[in-house]
């Protein structure tokens, strides 16, 4: 559908049964987020905010909780907007049936921005402090933007062509913020702000930033494709919305986004930062405070009857869970099109999405040998670990196709389970030290800073993986109740983490104790803080191991050795998972707020049948 606002799209939702309005006052202050959570949970519809406590404006929430509803919503495009992608990353696809693809030059080309002055008149004038001031969590450091459009120009090629369009978020106050003047823009690295204000910098000028809230779905939803190069988010939004992008400039020189429902503008000077944060961010814990930078706002617009659109994230899957299976509905096979041999690569949702990676690719380098080895695999995991946000991943599994022709990076315990079999632990894990990991992840010893590590397996199976404890176990202090987590792998108890030192001496021991229990058929030993919990399913095993261990660091083997800088080990690898001083702290919701949402799904209340 050509939406050509906000207010259109959640019509179309209402009339479709996928949208349900609340009409008593709700608190932006932890309130609306835990109803949000609530109907997520059940998978239930988008949410129209309709008395929001001390702001004049209606807000909206999870428009895309549901692939089936995102699919509704870009129904007229989507088939259209495939071939796009498609062909920015395999061009001669058009050469080859061009009777097929003949449409998608005329879809980019219909989808150009569209400069018209005429919508300056349809906008008015606020404060920050009158937006909904949303809380996510208990120990968010203020209200922040969720799902923003963030605008910024190349100073070296200005004009929308060249803009970068991103979803970063926004602290509206808080802190040291000077209310409704200074706002706090949080971005991660590699991402395309940062070159923008590196080039601002380098100049010594202020860099121009207008943030965008609301209008259709498809500009959101563009602000976080990972488009091929080349192709304009602005571009993108007016393919996926059949509706070209429409801006203005206002008198000071900012974009306009003339179909979102707010604007703000301001300037981020050189060097200049505020403390930003904390944060519940989408890994499941809270990303801390630190420097980032601080924008100074010049004007705050919206439309009249304008709708502020929001979202909740948290320990997946959450909203953006759903964002991603509908950006990969999308894009497809495009990023394996870029990297040679790669068939198949998936981020973990629930391992928190950076911290896991798996991959399918060719093994092909030396097909003359009966015994397969990883080899050209490695190769495609450099390539991996080089590309755009892939680069922050943190563990990549990645596996030879020639293997299982069936396999799925989907299915995390069937990927696993193909892993654990096939894993030479003497051979197969491949460190990266002292490097660049997610912003987010505070597993490493720095923000921003970590190791990654390779698991990388091809060839016969080589052992048959069992799914109970061993009889003989005999375990020393501080180590405890043991469990089966998915065959081969075993969550073991351990005391609470203390230090680097201790930790040593406690696996030391524990290594010792293992050397005579057959253990053959159990590759993998997590050490975790509460064993039940990390074996109860799949998702939490890899939540807990992925998001609570440094590669470099807490990844330690039965029998190991290193031989010309490579380290392995003959018996089980061991990952200690458990929390440690310098993590950042878990989500957990108010307890109170949890009984205010209850009465929302009383009898002849909004959500009655709903939560």
């Amino acid at each position: 559908m050509g939406y050509r606002n906000l207010a259109e799209c959640i019509a179309d939702l209402e009339k479709h049964g996928h949208l349900v309005r609340i009409k008593e006052e709700v608190d932006p202050y932890l309130e609306m987020a835990a109803i949000h959570l609530r109907v997520y949970e059940k998978q239930g519809p988008a949410l129209l905010f309709e008395n929001v406590k001390g702001s004049p404006f209606k807000a909206v929430s999870n428009l895309f909780g549901t692939l089936e509803r995102s699919k509704l919503m870009f129904r007229d495009s989507l088939p259209k907007v495939e071939q796009l992608v498609a062909l920015r990353s395999d061009p001669i696809k058009a050469l080859k049936n061009p009777f097929k693809y003949v449409g998608s030059g005329l879809t980019a080309l219909s989808a150009l921005p569209l400069k018209q002055s005429l919508f300056k008149s349809t906008f008015q004038k606020t404060s920050i402090s009158s937006l909904p001031q949303i809380v996510n969590w208990p120990m968010d450091g203020g209200p922040f933007i969720t799902m923003p459009q963030v605008f910024t120009e190349d100073m070296d090629k200005p004009g929308v062509m060249n803009a970068n369009v991103g979803m970063y978020r926004i602290q509206l106050a808080g802190n040291d913020y000077v209310q409704d003047k200074e706002i706090g823009l949080h971005y991660q690295i590699h991402r395309g702000i940062g070159v923008h204000q590196t080039k601002a910098n380098a100049k010594g000028q202020p860099l121009k930033v207008s943030i965008f809230v609301g209008g259709p779905p498809s500009h959101p939803l563009a602000a976080v494709m990972p488009l091929p190069e080349g192709l304009s988010e602005l571009t993108f939004a007016g393919a996926l919305g059949n509706r070209r992008f429409r801006y203005f400039y206002d008198e000071e020189g900012f974009c306009i986004s003339a179909d979102a429902d707010f604007v703000i503008t301001g300037t981020v000077y050189p060097h200049e930062n505020k403390p930003e944060g904390p944060f519940g961010d989408h890994l499941g814990y809270y990303s801390l405070t630190h420097p980032f930078p601080l924008m100074k706002v010049h004007n705050v617009y919206h439309k009249k009857d304008a709708i502020w659109s929001f979202t909740v994230v948290g320990r997946p899957p959450q909203e953006d869970t759903s964002f991603g299976a509908l950006i990969h509905e999308i894009t497809g096979s495009a990023i394996p099109q870029e990297i040679h041999g790669l068939k198949e690569v998936n981020a973990v949702d629930a391992a928190g999405v950076h911290p896991l990676l798996f991959a399918i690719g060719s093994e092909r380098y030396t097909p003359y040998l009966k015994e397969r080895k990883p080899q050209e695999i490695l190769t495609i995991a450099n390539h991996i670990l080089g590309k755009n946000q892939l680069s922050l991943a943190k563990y990549l599994f990645i596996v030879a196709k020639e293997d299982d022709e069936s396999l799925s990076t989907n299915n995390i315990a069937g990927f696993m389970n193909h892993v654990l079999e096939r894993i030479d632990p003497s051979r197969d894990l491949h460190f990266y030290t002292n490097t660049t990991i997610d912003t987010l992840d505070y597993s490493g010893d720095g923000l921003n800073a970590g190791s990654k590590v390779v698991f990388a397996v091809a060839g016969d199976k080589k052992r048959t993986l069992v799914n109970v404890c061993p009889a003989d176990l005999n375990l020393p202090s501080p180590f405890g109740v043991s469990q089966i987590a998915i065959p081969g792998v075993l969550a073991l108890q351990a005391g609470s983490y203390v230090d680097a030192q201790q930790a040593k001496q406690e696996i030391a021991r524990l290594k010792e104790s293992l050397k005579a229990v057959d253990l053959s058929g159990l590759p993998l030993i997590v050490l975790c803080d509460d064993a039940q919990f990390t074996a109860a399913n799949v998702n939490n095993l890899v939540w807990v191991t992925f998001t609570r261990s440094n590669p470099a660091a807490d990844i330690d083997g039965v029998d190991d050795f290193t031989r010309d800088k490579h380290w392995g080990c003959t018996g089980p690898v061991i990952i200690d998972a458990r929390k440690k001083p310098h993590h950042a702290p878990e989500l957990i919701k108010d307890a109170e707020v949890e009984k205010k949402v209850d009465r929302l799904g009383q009898e002849g209340a909004s959500l009655y049948g709903i939560i």
